[in-house]
């Protein structure tokens, strides 16, 4: 009962429904009221009037898309008419926004009539750059799409049929292959020819599967030429010549069984019957034909997906209709194809058999997902759907000439797609684009741990950096086999089989034999410890930055490091440093890593050097000297000595926008600075926060990165002679190849310096 109360309040709690509009240009003065509505608006309204095509640029339409339903067909709940079925299209509107930022507004008809829902909806093509069409019975929908398709410039697609069909299709590209079978000799049975059945057996054919073998079945047995009883145009273009009656006997030898039907229309006696290694796609919600649990007590050797979120194999739609119609906007398509279609399956099941993201590992605790018989399509929220499916989907669209506006470098547009995913994403992406146009080799301690391997997989197949792993070359090879990973020509270094062992030593023992090291210790460490061994390369030239931490505490990383490489001519100390990505804000925090108790030295060497690290991230630095008073207002040595190392900052670096001691709230308010400190550099705009201790920087940017939903990128160590950088336990691959990327571009300013 309580699923049901919950379900009810979450939908009329606070603002009612799951939608609303917001603006995206201010309308805060009177000259943004002239511009947003009279007079201004009679510019953009002549110039598209002159050319139409100019609605995609001074309007909403090229990311505005239509769901549309009278409600005769909603899943689970049958014809409950228009009305009902609204909360039902919001969510359509929620998942479109959510995975692909593409606006909807819901349209729900309230009629049974075809030709007037047809007529409506061609009447709306100005407003919108695409049409969903949704839980529309058949077989009233397929001509509904077909008439809509036929009259309108811009994508129509219901996604009841294609949606699922593309899932399936791409499900069933993978059970093929590693059931090594061909699609044109499978023998494929449909159960269900309502929207869904019809479009997936469509779809397949077109795929190559032979339609002399596939037989399509309803709730009153085979569909088979001659046969009058419940057909319709669009069942008699698959009528089979066969002397099948039943689903029974249609699924004796069938390769492949597609179920878009009800509960329990697959025996366990029909399975027996299936070839080897049959494949199954039961589909039905919420209760499948056959469970997964049923299916294999019954054949060992059974492939099975369903609708079901827990189970594996989920045929989800929402893995295609928000970045299918992404694709389909950003080229300005005048229809969705069937190559575009095509394009979407192979998209999907290639993506299954590419490593899996650790985010989606957490997200559906699993850290075994892994390409295979339970792993055949990707998950729900796997990011990467967006950048694999929508840019394939495009290049189809321009490819088979029905985009209107070519996207000109298809690298570019995958960039654009992961800034619809986040600020992170942007400005990662730009670090990556640095570390991409001159490669640094970026040696790993770590070699043997999988994160790292996995890691390096990314790091080659994007030509970020030149990774070299230390470790057990024999172990690390294993590893790299059972986790599918193409080391390449990765350089391996075991430490005990270094040729150059004996020489490291030499320079260890040298550098620390004042500081109580023998030469024996000297050789220990570096079999012993691969953070010595790393950082000797990067001190000797041999490798050009050292990442390591994720299996080791933040000081055995910077501890030989600094014994080995040691920081900069000139500086007190190393600093670490934090970069805080928000949705529409970027900020960095230092100290936050290094030092304890920081005096005003050290406090404005911490700022110049982070401002040179939001430098090397393409923003302009704003630098606060925070504390507990402003300008001055508490007299304490703790105030004092910020009030001092803004000073020594200002005498340093007088080019550099600088202000404290101030605190975190003004630093951030312009109408406080204006109001009360209008003499302050700093207009309420700072993005370089200097904390006056380690403690108070630590508890800030970890308190933002959970409370703020902000993505830490760090820790960033500064002040080093040469590229070292610290990885923490908890980072996943991608933060990893995040701070290789880092690495690299740090080698890269060290080599200009």
């Amino acid at each position: 009962m309580s699923q049901f109360t919950d379900a009810l309040e979450y939908h009329r709690s606070g603002r009612k429904g799951k939608i609303e509009v917001i603006t995206t240009k201010p309308c805060e003065t009177s000259r943004d009221l002239s511009l947003a509505y009279s007079p201004g608006v009679a510019l953009p309204c002549l110039a598209i009037e002159k050319e139409p095509g100019m609605a995609y640029e001074y309007t909403a339409k090229g990311n505005l898309v239509a769901v549309v339903s009278n409600g005769t067909a909603v899943l689970g709940l049958g014809n409950i008419g228009a009305l009902a079925s609204k909360p039902v299209m919001e969510g359509k509107g929620v998942l479109f926004k959510s995975f692909a930022d593409i606006d909807v507004f819901d349209i729900e008809l309230n009629t049974k009539d075809p030709d007037e829902l047809i007529r409506t909806v061609q009447l709306l093509e100005p407003t919108f750059g695409g049409i969903n069409l949704e839980d529309i019975k058949g077989p009233e929908c397929f001509y509904i799409e077909e008439e809509l398709q036929k009259t309108m410039n811009i994508p129509v697609f219901h996604d009841d049929q294609h949606g699922t069909a593309i899932i399936a299709a791409a499900g069933m590209v993978n059970a093929i292959e590693i059931v090594e079978k061909k699609i044109e000799d499978m023998k494929v049975v449909f159960n269900g020819a309502g929207a869904a059945g019809i479009a997936c057996a469509n779809l397949l054919i077109s795929m190559g599967v032979d339609k002399k073998n596939l037989i399509l079945c309803d709730s009153k047995g085979v569909i088979y030429k001659g046969r009058t009883v419940g057909m319709n145009p669009y069942k008699e273009r698959l009528a089979l010549e066969t002397d099948a009656r039943t689903l029974e006997d249609a699924m004796k030898g069938a390769d492949i069984f597609f179920g878009v039907s009800v509960k329990g229309a697959l025996t366990a006696d029909m399975l027996r019957t299936m070839a080897k290694d049959p494949i199954v796609f039961a589909m039905a919600n919420p209760d499948p034909e056959i469970t997964p649990d049923d299916a294999k007590s019954v054949r060992g050797d059974v492939i099975i997906g369903t609708g079901r979120s827990d189970y594996n194999n989920q045929v989800n739609n929402v893995l295609c209709f928000p970045f299918l119609f992404r694709g389909a906007l950003d080229t300005h398509a005048s229809a969705i194809n069937e190559e575009m279609k095509l394009a979407a399956v192979h998209a999907l099941a290639q993506l299954a058999k590419e490593d899996v993201p650790d985010s989606v590992r957490r997200a559906y605790r699993n850290s075994d997902i892994a390409f295979g018989r339970e792993y055949l399509l990707p998950k729900p929220f796997d990011p990467r759907v967006l950048l694999h499916m929508a840019p394939a989907v495009a290049k189809a669209a321009m490819d088979s000439g029905v985009a209107r506006r070519p996207i000109p470098d298809m690298a570019k547009y995958v960039e654009h797609l992961e800034a619809l995913q986040g600020r992170s994403k942007e400005i990662m992406r730009t670090m990556i684009n640095k570390a991409k146009a001159a490669p640094k080799r970026v040696v790993f301690p770590e070699g043997k741990e999988d994160k790292i391997l996995r890691s390096v997989q990314v790091l080659l197949d994007e030509k970020i950096a030149t990774p070299i792993l230390i470790g057990d070359d024999k172990v690390i090879r294993e590893k790299a086999k059972d986790l599918n990973i193409d080391l390449r020509d990765t350089q391996i270094i075991t430490p005990r089989n270094s040729e150059k062992l004996e020489a490291y030593t030499e320079i260890l023992f040298n550098k620390r034999k004042r500081k109580g090291m023998t030469r024996y210790d000297a050789r220990h460490r570096l079999l012993k410890n691969g953070n010595y061994f790393g950082a000797i390369m990067v001190e000797q030239g041999d490798a050009d930055a050292l990442l390591s931490g994720i299996n080791a505490n933040y000081p055995e990383v910077i501890s030989p490091a600094i014994e080995v490489i040691g920081k900069k001519d000139g500086l007190s100390k190393v600093h670490g440093l934090y970069m805080m990505v928000f949705k529409k804000k970027v900020i960095f925090c230092a100290d936050t890593t290094v030092t304890i108790e920081p005096t005003a030295e050290e406090l404005a060497e911490t700022a110049i050097l982070a401002s040179e690290q939001a430098r090397y991230f393409d923003i302009t630095p704003r630098v606060a000297m925070l504390s507990f008073s402003n300008f001055g207002s508490a007299y304490h040595p703790l105030t004092l000595k910020v009030q001092k190392a803004t000073a020594l900052v200002k005498k340093w670096a007088p080019e550099l926008t600088v202000d404290g001691e101030i605190q975190a709230n003004v630093a951030l308010d312009p109408d406080i600075v204006k109001n009360q400190y209008p003499f302050s550099n700093l207009k309420g705009d700072a993005n370089v926060f200097i904390f006056p201790d380690l403690q108070s920087g630590n508890i800030t940017y970890k308190m933002l990165a959970k409370l703020g939903n902000a993505v830490a990128v760090g820790p960033i160590l500064m002040g080093m002679k040469k590229p070292i950088h610290v990885l923490q336990r908890a980072d996943d691959v991608s933060d990893i190849v995040n701070m290789a990327a880092v690495a690299v571009n740090d080698a890269q300013m060290n080599e200009m310096a």
